[in-house]
């Protein structure tokens, strides 16, 4: 008997659909509430922050910009790789792998072309975020492979999906082009962003974020894109709130009805 048939007799789809989308949620939840918990990915703002008083000390930095590289580049070697291990497909798994693909190529290019560094990030960090972005890529794709030949969903949101994903995409670049414009080239200083939707929310480029992974669930339609869209959601809310707070903390001028990510609620 071929492994593949044995593989698919011991892990039968279904079971591993649920397992991957249950895990998905759950550690994107996880490292939600630890950021409200004041137990931060040490990163951007919070490099510095302690988890608490016995922490130990950050072991190895490394600069902000080689970390995020590091951290965009896996996910990104997978969208690519897809069109070589996946060739075949209809046209929403074409569509998905053309998105995960784009959103990590588009983070690369920030990352060398359009933001200013001015600190680190812990190795600790790097890792951990390396591997949940190079997760979500990978599995997201091959989960896809699952509805290969079975019939379309009777509601079709694939093209929404799309429309979605270029508002975020477009957005997230967006306000991130207006934040890399708040400081000036070797600066460490903070500024309250200016522009776009900041007059409303922190945290903008968040929502766009969201925006944009929940077109790519859109376009998948499968329990695990949603549950991965929903606990990236959950994650990004949380470092949303932590960071309102910690501008708060910094500038007594900052409007209180600007909220974290969604304008008006939250």
């Amino acid at each position: 008997m071929a492994i593949p048939m044995v593989l698919e007799i011991v892990f039968p789809p279904s079971l591993v659909l649920i397992a991957a989308s249950v895990l998905s949620l759950l550690s994107l939840t996880i490292l939600g509430v630890l950021e409200t918990r004041e137990i931060h990915l040490k990163y951007s703002k919070f490099f510095n922050a302690s988890t608490s008083s016995s922490s130990s000390s950050i072991s190895f930095k490394v600069p902000s910009r080689v970390g995020m590289l590091l951290i965009y580049t896996p996910a990104f070697l997978v969208g690519v790789a897809s069109f070589w291990l996946f060739p075949d497909g209809d046209f929403r798994f074409l569509l998905l792998k053309s998105a995960i693909t784009i959103h990590f190529f588009k983070r690369i290019l920030e990352v060398i072309f359009i933001h200013n560094y001015s600190g680190g990030m812990s190795l600790d960090t790097i890792i951990i975020i390396l591997v949940s972005y190079f997760f979500v890529s990978l599995s997201l794709i091959y989960t896809q492979t699952f509805n290969q030949g079975l019939s379309e969903p009777s509601i079709d949101l694939k093209y929404l999906g799309i429309v979605l994903f270029l508002i975020g995409i477009c957005g997230n670049f967006y306000h991130h082009c207006i934040l890399s414009k708040l400081r000036t080239k070797g600066g460490k200083e903070y500024k309250i962003p200016k522009g776009g939707l900041f007059e409303l929310v922190i945290c903008p480029h968040t929502l766009f974020e969201i925006l944009g992974f929940l077109g790519i669930s859109l376009i998948s339609q499968t329990l695990y894109s949603f549950s991965t869209t929903l606990g990236i959601a959950v994650y990004l809310m949380c470092r949303g709130y932590v960071t309102r707070k910690w501008y708060m903390s910094k500038f007594e001028d900052l409007p209180k009805e600007v909220k974290a990510v969604i304008p008006y609620v939250f």
